[in-house]
């Protein structure tokens, strides 16, 4: 049986483009985090998610950002290290009205100053909203 909510959760992976085998880091990891979101996500890779540590080249990282985590900017610049070329960064930030929420502007700010392009936005779960980054084109 399907439980309510549970068809939202295992699409949220196609929309955010994640297709099985890919290699997805995780950073910023917390008790609030989507855990659900996560799941899909792990039952898409076929794999669990990297943390923080992995040295391998990454397909995709989602990073789970709060208005108190620091320096967006430094955040980004690490999250690209391993990231493959045509690679993706998920920026996950709690919505409006959650504790953590970020503006979208500061969001906008960081990007073009590390060589990102904000490209799209999507709903990830009734409290967190994604916002995609990929690497600026030279």
């Amino acid at each position: 049986m399907v439980a309510a909510g549970d068809a939202e959760h295992n699409g949220v992976a196609e929309r955010l483009g994640i297709k099985p085998d890919m290699v997805v880091q995780e950073i910023g990891w917390d008790e609030d985090v989507d855990d659900d979101v996560r799941a899909a996500i792990e039952e898409q890779i076929g794999a669990e998610l990297l943390d923080e540590d992995a040295d391998e080249v990454i397909d995709v990282v989602l990073l789970w950002w709060r208005e108190d985590d620091g320096d967006l900017g430094d955040a980004l610049v690490d999250a690209r290290g391993p990231l493959d070329d045509n690679g993706v960064i998920w920026v996950f930030t709690p919505k409006t009205g959650q504790p953590g929420h970020v503006e979208p502007s500061d969001i906008a700010e960081a990007v073009p100053t590390v060589g990102l392009s904000l490209t799209s936005n999507v709903s990830i779960s009734p409290t967190w909203a994604g916002v995609r980054l990929v690497p600026r084109s030279k």
